[in-house]
This record gives structure tokens, sequence and C-alpha cells, in this order.
């Protein structure tokens, strides 16, 4: 069989080596070998996330299963947040309607795994809490956490980090130079091709590093000023300059946050240096969390002082002084801020008394996106719009955060309600419920923006399938919808199909169906009540065994969807339909539409649409005397459904056409047989045995 090792961590990869730190690096991992707990504090600047990821990076063959990185500053302080970036970081993906930091412990605690948390001083109570319950459950969890100041449990080892060594004097020190002049060195030369130490700048090099009291972040933005002044000339500035740079413009950064003196000067020299359009733009852009764009920086600078057209370059500008780091991706450039550079952006915008006004234009931007997502999900740009709300992650939830915090209007619930398609579309289920929970409950007034968010709830918790939940909500959305128009209405029988097709009631739910495609859907803008109607209809039509009915309105559904160019409710019509073709004895045909789902489940991130698929593939297999391949394909389905908590989503159909699949391979292979091919495809990393799957044409190699 094909055989790979499986995911073993997300670790991020580095675009510079790491300068120094061996000392810190084995006494960092002398502290992990004797304790659970290990947290790297220090000052802003001075290098705990990098030496966090070499470290890691070293203990991680270490660990059976992984280490995985869960980075936290951009986070909320808002409790109950930690466990789902926890669970985004973890391949964990539970569809169930357990509590995220419960199905967490599950998943840990059989388990040998480092997770290192990066940035916990703004969660420090729920990081506490969170690493306690984890830990006393999870015997192989060891933790790595960073932070400004230490979480306080008993079992804590704590490793302080200084700054890097500085020079003794300011004539060359043998041949052996500080840490910090190599990283000055190294940084400096990424900036001015050919630099280097020699006799001529040894000494302002050594000055410059005592001044900046060899604080990285301090010596990596001196660094970046070299392209525009020779270092003598750098270092005479600053020298100049230190007594008002530690207060420019009469602001007080001992206050909040506090600032270390060297970190002061480095970044308000800087700062100095920017135009005043630079220093405006720079503290609007500290309310990002996480990364953005440069649509959503135009939305959040543009206005009477800073023109629409004026922020890309803007950005490049900033990009070229150290303050922004660019990214570019498959789905465009990107840009993210150091946590110290965003911090002391966010400090200017506060004394600019601008503070709530960029917030609620973060929100209103990212509200705005959501609108546009909800309008242009069933469409021809579904890839599009996963890859741009999945890299938007962490400002959606600062937006969520806010409207939350808004005692007026409906925000919250018009956001959560507009996301349904990426709490349910792009694999966010448990968070968006958790979000749709928050809302409706904050906000329980009669309108239709209630009516929209507990439709919106629907299918979240049809994947969660949780039917007393779903009911209540249909009932309400029901009662409520009454009060309003035709759109409101349709959500409301949406909801109730829902709650038919929970329950299981076969008549019933084919009848709505029927009702549905009775009306005049097909002149209307395509929505996804009558996607959703036939592929519910046709999984019903199949389980009743009426095979070539369901293949009619299969049709009708791929062709609807082909017209629109929708892809991930076809693929649902694929899935149906391959399980059409296998009763009917049409074997190759039910895997071609099981690998069609396939593709499109696994790029949306659909976790149970992706093992269904597996599932479909393998008794595709069976069928055609295959029985290696579905062993192996079984037990690459098998490390999916652990991750989603629910065995074929706790279908009672499926489950039983998994148990026959898996005894017939059983009985068809023996034994030893079975184990080893089974093994083998749960042992692969699973994005490498999918990829196998769908781009070839025959069994996994023995």
């Amino acid at each position: 069989m094909v055989a790979a090792e499986r995911r073993v961590g997300n670790l991020p990869g580095e675009s510079s080596h790491l300068v120094g730190r061996r000392g810190e690096l084995d006494e960092m991992a002398r502290l992990c070998g004797r304790s659970r707990l290990v947290t790297v504090t220090g000052v802003g600047g001075v290098g705990k996330t990098r030496l966090a990821r070499q470290a890691a990076s070293e203990l991680q063959p270490s660990f059976a299963d992984g280490a995985w990185w869960v980075e936290l500053s951009p986070l909320t302080a808002a409790w109950g947040v930690l466990p789902y970036a926890i669970a985004e970081a973890l391949p964990v993906a539970d569809q169930t309607t357990r509590p995220m930091l419960e199905v967490i412990a599950e998943y840990l605690a059989g388990r040998e795994t480092l997770l290192v948390w990066d940035t916990c001083e703004h969660l420090f109570e729920e990081c506490r809490e969170v690493a306690s319950m984890l830990l006393s459950v999870a015997p192989g969890l060891r933790i790595l956490a960073t932070s400004r100041r230490p979480l306080g449990l008993h079992l804590e080892e704590v490793l302080g980090l200084d700054p890097l060594p500085v020079p003794g004097t300011d004539e060359a020190d043998g041949d052996e130079m500080a840490d910090s002049v190599v990283l000055l060195a190294d940084r400096a030369a990424k900036v001015v091709p050919g630099f280097a130490v020699t006799d001529a700048n040894r000494a302002d090099l050594t000055a410059l590093c005592r001044r900046l009291e060899g604080l990285p972040l301090a010596l990596e933005l001196a660094a970046a000023r070299l392209r525009e002044l020779p270092v003598a000339e750098l270092n005479q500035r600053l020298d100049d300059r230190y007594t008002i740079l530690g207060n420019t413009d009469g602001t007080d950064y001992e206050a909040d946050p506090p600032w270390h003196q060297a970190l002061s000067t480095a970044i308000g020299w800087s700062h100095q240096l920017c135009t005043p359009t630079e220093r405006l733009v720079w503290a609007r852009l500290s309310v990002f969390a996480g990364t953005f764009d440069i649509e959503g920086a135009r939305q959040l600078c543009a206005d009477e002082l800073v023109s629409g057209e004026r922020v890309p370059g803007l950005l490049h500008a900033l990009v070229e002084k150290s303050i922004l780091i660019w990214e570019p991706t498959g789905a465009g450039e990107r840009y993210r801020m150091l946590d110290t550079i965003r911090e002391y952006g966010a400090h200017w915008l506060r004394g600019l008394g601008e503070d709530d006004t960029l917030r609620r234009r973060h929100h209103d931007h990212y509200l705005d996106l959501a609108r546009r997502g909800d309008a242009a999900w069933i469409g021809p740009d579904q890839f599009a719009w996963y890859d741009r709300m999945t890299a938007e992650h962490d400002n959606l939830r600062a937006a969520l955060e806010y409207s939350l915090t808004e005692a007026e209007g409906h925000a919250a619930l018009e956001m959560t309600a507009a996301l349904w398609f990426f709490w349910y579309g792009c694999g966010f289920l448990k968070e968006g419920r958790h979000y749709l929970d928050q809302a409706l409950a904050a906000d329980t007034a009669p309108t239709p923006a209630r009516v929209k968010a507990l439709y919106a709830s629907g299918p979240v918790l049809v994947y969660l399938g949780d039917l007393p939940a779903l009911e209540e909500r249909a009932a309400e959305c029901t009662a409520l919808a009454a009060r309003f128009g035709a759109a409101e209405r349709s959500y409301a029988a949406a909801t109730e199909l829902r709650v038919l097709v929970l329950r299981g009631e076969l008549t019933q739910v084919v009848s709505r169906v029927e009702a549905q495609l009775a009306t005049d859907w097909r002149e209307k803008p395509l929505t996804l009540l009558p996607l959703a109607a036939l592929v519910f209809g046709t999984h019903y039509l199949v389980a009743a065994g009426r095979f070539e009915e369901a293949i009619v309105w299969l049709d009708e559904l791929s062709a609807t969807c082909q017209r629109n160019g929708e892809r991930s409710m076809r693929a649902w019509g694929d899935f149906v339909r391959s399980q059409a073709e296998l009763a009917l004895g049409r074997c190759e045909e039910a895997r071609e539409h099981a690998r069609a789902a396939l593709l499109v489940k696994h790029r949306l991130r659909d976790g149970v649409g992706t093992g269904m698929a597996l599932e479909s593939l393998a008794r595709a297999a069976l069928a055609t005397g295959r029985s290696a391949e579905a062993a192996w394909l079984l037990g690459l389905a098998a490390q999916l459904w652990e991750t989603l908590g629910q065995p074929q989503a706790g279908i009672p159909a499926v489950v039983a056409a998994h148990e026959l699949c898996e005894r017939r391979t059983l009985e068809a292979l023996g034994q030893d047989a079975y184990r080893h091919a089974f093994d083998d495809g749960r042992a692969i990393h699973l994005n490498t045995g999918i990829a196998h799957v769908l781009n070839s044409t025959s069994p996994p190699p023995p």
C-alpha cells in the first residue's frame, strides 16, 4: 500500500535562521523534559516567538503525535474562543454537539503531543484554566507557551529570556563577535547586498548593539534603516535622539504598554522616519487581527486624510521600513504586523482618539464581506470565497466579538447569519454554533435578522446532529417568520425540512421536496433551499430503493449546479448518485461520482462530505473485487472520522453500509492482509492519501 508518515505538526516555516540562543535552546529542552508546562517570558521584541519555534522544531521528533503551533495574538480577550483556535491548529474538526474543549481533551488524552501557545498574556486567565484542564487529562501532553508573564500554575517551569549578548567595548572582541552583532550584520546583509563586519564599521556596529541593548526586534528595525543610512550615521542619529525617542511627542510609553527603552528607541525612531501619512496608516492598520489584504487596508485607512489610491503605495513603504511584513499567497497579497509593532500603532491610535472609529470601520468592512459572501456562495466562485474567508478568519472573529458588544442594532445577528456559508461550507461548524448561540441570546427582538439567524443555525445543527436544538429553533423560526415576508417564510420552510431530515421522516421529506420543486424556483436567482431539498429528497429516495426516481432529480440538481457554477451542493449530489449507481450495479460510475464528490468536499474542508465520499469509494472498490484497496480506503476514512468525533456522521444507513463493507472486506482478505492494508491507509498523511485517490485510476500499489 501507499505508506507515509501521518501529519506530525504544523510548525511555521522560518525565513531566516536563529542567531545564537544555543544555551537557551538546551535549557528549554531540559525544562520540557522534566516539566509538562514551560513558559518563555520576556519583554516585547526579545525573541520569545522565534526561540519557541526553534525549540519546538528540535523537540518535535520526541513527540509521536507531533508539535502543533497555536497562534493566540489575533484572538480577543473574549472568553471561550481559545478552544476553537486550538482545534483549528490540531487535526480536529469534531462535528458532534460536545463542547470543543471536551473534544480537544479527548483527542489529546491518548497522544504524545507538544502544543505551542504563542502570545498568552492577553488571554492569561483562559490559558491558565485550559492548560490546567488539558494537562490533567492528557498525560502525554506538553505545553510550551510564550508570554510576557508566567501563567502561574504549580507545575509550570519558567525560562526568562534576556536580550542577546552585546559587546563589552566598542573595539574588536577577538575573533568571536557577540550574538547581537552577528544578528545585526546578518539582517543588514539582507537589505544591503554585500554588507559585512569590517574593521572600518566594527566600532559603530558594536556601539549600535549596546545602544539597543541587544534586543532582537530593535536590532532588526535598525538593520532595515541601513538601506538608507551608513552605519556610522545611523548610530550617531540614534545616540543623539535616544532621550527623546523613549518619549516621542510627549507620549508616555512607560504606561501602556510597558515599553523597553531600547525597543522604544528603535520603534520610535522608525516612527519618526515615517511620513505623517505613513504614521497614520500604521496606527489604523493596527486594528487588524492576523493578516489583511489591500482591499481591507483601503477600507480602513481611506478617508479625507488618506486617499484610497495611495494605500497600496503606503503599504509598500511600510514594508520597506520593516513595519509591515508582506506575505504573498495563492489567494493574493497579504500583510501583517509583528505584535509589538501593532501594539505601538494601537497605542498611537488611542492617542489620536480614533480607536473606536477604526474598530467600527473594521467591523463594517467584515460585515459587508460576509454579506457579499452570503450572496455569492451559491455560484461559480465558491473556491475563491473559501480561500478568502479562511484567510480572514482572525478578522472575522474580531469583528464578531465587536458586534457582540454593541448594545444597539442587530449587527451580531446579521453577521453570524450572513456567515452561514462560512460555518457550514468552510468547515467551522462548532465555532459557528458558538457565535450563533451568543448572537441569538444577546438579541432577542422579533426581527427579520433573528429569523435569518435561526435559519442559519439549521445547516450547522444538521451537521452536528443536534435534533432537539434544531426542533426548538425551527419552531421559533416558523412562528416568527409568519410576521414577515416571503423570504422569511422560505427560511422557515428550509428549517422545517431539516427537522424532518434529522427525524428520518422519509415520506414527509419527499413530499416537501416535491412541493418545493413545483414552485417557480427555476425562474428565480438560485438559492440554497431548492438545492438542499434535492439533496435531501434524493438521499431518501435512494434509502427507499427508488433509485431511478432519485437519478431523475439528481440529473436536475447536477444540471442546475452546472449552469450556475455551484460546486458544494453538486458534490453532495455526486455522493448520493454514487450510492444509487452502486445499488444498480454500475460500480465504475459510482466510483467516478464518489471521486467527484471527494475532490470538492476535500477542497472545501468539509470533513463529513470527504468521509462519506471515501466510504463510497471503499464500497465501490469492494464491489469490483479490489478488496485491498477497499481496506486501505477504510483506513484512510478512519483517520478522518477520528477527527470528526462521530464515525459515518452517526447516520444509521451509512453506519450499516460501512459495517457491511468492513465485514465483507475482512472476509475477502483475511485478518492479517486486511489489517495491513487498513493500517497503511490509516497511517498515510490524509492529504497525500486523498491526492493519490484523485490522481490515480488504479488501486494503491502493494
